[in-house]
C-alpha cells in the first residue's frame, strides 16, 4: 500500500448511489478549493487530500461490488469529478484517473484482480495509475509471460499509486524513444496489450513541470526489461465491448463497456467542472463588483450578461451531452453489444466537443474578468490553464476526434489502431 494512512474510524464504505457520492464530493469541495494553490505549487495532490478522497470512498466509484466497491454507472465518474473540479481541477483529475483504473481492472482475469485487491477485497484501497501510450513500450513473449521495456509519460498520480497499467506493443512495433507520436498507430505492427506492474517493477522520473493541471503529478514511468506474468497482461481485443476475461466474476454491464471509445468520459467531467467552477466564481464575485475606471457595476453591462448566458448554456449543453452518451454506453453494455465504428467515433467526438464547450465557457468568463484575474493567486487564470490542459488529453483533443468522425462518416479510412477499426 502507499504512504497515505487511512483513518479507519472515519472511513466510509463505498457510496451506495450517485446522490450519496455527489454529497460526499460536495462536502470535500471547499477544502479542495482552499488547497488548490498549494496543490499547484507542490505539483501533486497532498496526503491530506488523498486521505479524504479515500475516506469518502470516491476512488471506489467504479470498483466491483464484490470487493466492496460502489459499481456505479460510468456517469457517476463524470458527475463526481465535475463536482470536485469546481474546487480543484488537479485533485479531480487524479481522482477520475485513478478511480477509472478500478473499472478497468474489473475486466482483467481474476488472478490479476486478486493480486491487487485481495481475494476478499482486503487491499481494495490500492491505487492503480496508468499510461496507455502504446508505442512508448515494447514487449516480447517469454516463459510464463512477457518481458516489458519502455518509457511512458503523463502518468497522473503515479507517486501515490501501488500499481501501474501500461500500454505496449508485443513484437517489433513498440519502441523506446524520446521522440514518438502516440497517435500514429496505423503503421506499427504487433499486438497491442495492457500490462499490470506493481511498485518496484518500475521507476518514476519527476518531469511534471506543466502550465495546467499542475498538481496532478503526471510524471514519467520507466520499465527496464521487467517480467510480467501472463495473467497480468490483457489484449485490447478483449475489451472492445461485451464479455471480458473479468466477466465470470464481474458480470455487470459496467465491465462490458468498450474501453477506448469510452475513455473520454473518464476525464471529460473534469473539464465540465472547471467551467462550472469558473461560472460559480464569476457570478459570485461580480454580482456587486464596481469597475475601476467607470465606477459602474460590472453586472450592469449587457455584454457581461450575454457572456454569462452563453457560458452557462455551453456548460449545460456539455453536461447533457456527456450524461446522454453515458446512458447510451451503459445501455449498449447491458445488451452486450460492441459498438460499430461510427458509434465509436461519435462517442469520441462528443466527449471532445463537450470539453470544447467547457473551454469556450471558461474563455468567455476570463475575458470579462478584468485585470485582477491575471494574478497567479486568482482562480480564474488557473481555470483557464487547467481547462486547456484537460482539452489537450488525446481523448478530449477536438482536432483528433473531429478528424476521425469526419473520416468515418464520409466513408474514408480513419487513422485508428488496428484493434479499433
Amino acid at each position: 500500500m502507499n504512504s497515505v494512512i487511512l483513518n479507519e474510524d472515519t472511513a466510509l464504505p463505498a457510496p451506495a448511489n450517485l446522490a450519496e457520492a455527489l454529497a460526499r464530493a460536495a462536502a470535500l469541495r471547499p477544502a479542495l478549493a482552499q488547497r488548490a494553490l498549494a496543490t499547484e505549487a507542490a505539483r501533486r495532490v497532498s496526503a491530506t487530500t488523498l486521505a479524504e478522497l479515500h475516506e469518502a470512498g470516491l476512488f471506489r466509484l467504479l470498483q466491483p461490488a464484490r470487493v466492496g466497491g460502489a459499481e456505479l454507472d460510468i456517469a457517476a465518474l463524470v458527475e463526481v469529478s465535475a463536482e470536485l473540479a469546481r474546487g480543484c481541477a488537479s485533485s479531480a483529475w487524479v481522482l477520475a484517473n485513478l478511480a477509472s483504473h478500478h473499472w478497468m481492472l474489473g475486466m482483467w482475469p481474476q488472478a490479476a484482480q486478486d493480486e491487487v485487491w485481495g481475494a476478499s477485497g482486503e487491499t481494495a484501497d490500492a491505487l492503480i495509475c496508468a499510461s496507455l501510450i502504446f508505442p512508448a513500450g515494447r514487449a516480447q513473449v517469454c516463459e510464463d509471460g512477457y518481458r516489458l521495456s519502455g518509457r511512458w509519460t503523463f502518468a497522473s498520480g503515479i507517486d501515490d499509486s501501488d500499481w501501474v497499467m501500461l500500454g505496449a506493443i508485443v513484437g517489433e512495433g513498440g519502441r523506446e524513444s524520446e521522440q514518438h507520436d502516440p497517435d500514429a498507430y496505423a503503421d506499427i505492427p504487433g499486438e497491442y496489450r495492457l500490462f499490470l506492474l506493481p511498485k518496484g517493477d518500475y521507476s518514476v522520473r519527476d518531469t511534471w513541470y506543466a502550465a495546467g493541471l499542475c498538481g496532478t503529478g503526471s510524471n514519467e514511468v520507466s520499465v527496464a526489461a521487467a517480467h510480467v506474468a501472463a495473467h497480468r497482461s490483457l489484449p485490447l481485443t478483449a475489451v472492445q465491448g461485451g464479455a471480458t476475461p473479468g466477466s465470470p466474476i464481474n458480470p455487470g454491464p459496467l465491465y462490458r463497456i468498450p474501453l477506448l471509445p469510452a475513455f473520454g468520459y473518464v476525464v471529460a467531467g473534469v473539464a465540465l467542472g472547471i467551467a462550472q467552477g469558473a461560472l460559480d466564481l464569476f457570478t459570485g464575485d461580480n454580482r456587486d463588483r464596481v469597475t475601476s475606471y467607470s465606477g459602474r457595476r460590472l453586472s450592469d453591462f449587457q455584454a457581461v450578461q450575454a457572456r454569462v448566458a452563453e457560458a452557462s448554456a455551453s456548460i449545460d449543453s456539455a453536461r447533457r451531452l456527456l450524461l446522454g452518451d453515458c446512458a447510451d454506453i451503459m445501455a449498449g453494455a447491458a445488451r452486450a453489444e460492441a459498438p460499430v465504428l461510427l458509434e465509436k467515433a461519435r462517442l469520441r467526438r462528443d466527449a471532445a466537443f463537450a470539453a470544447q464547450l467547457g473551454r469556450r465557457a471558461a474563455d468567455l468568463l476570463f475575458d470579462a474578468s478584468g485585470g485582477s484575474a491575471l494574478f497567479l493567486a486568482h482562480p480564474a487564470q488557473r481555470a483557464l490553464r487547467d481547462i486547456r490542459a484537460a482539452c489537450s488529453h488525446i481523448a478530449l483533443n477536438w482536432d483528433a476526434a473531429a478528424a476521425v468522425y469526419g473520416c468515418v462518416a464520409l466513408g474514408h479510412s480513419a487513422d485508428l489502431p488496428p484493434y479499433e477499426r
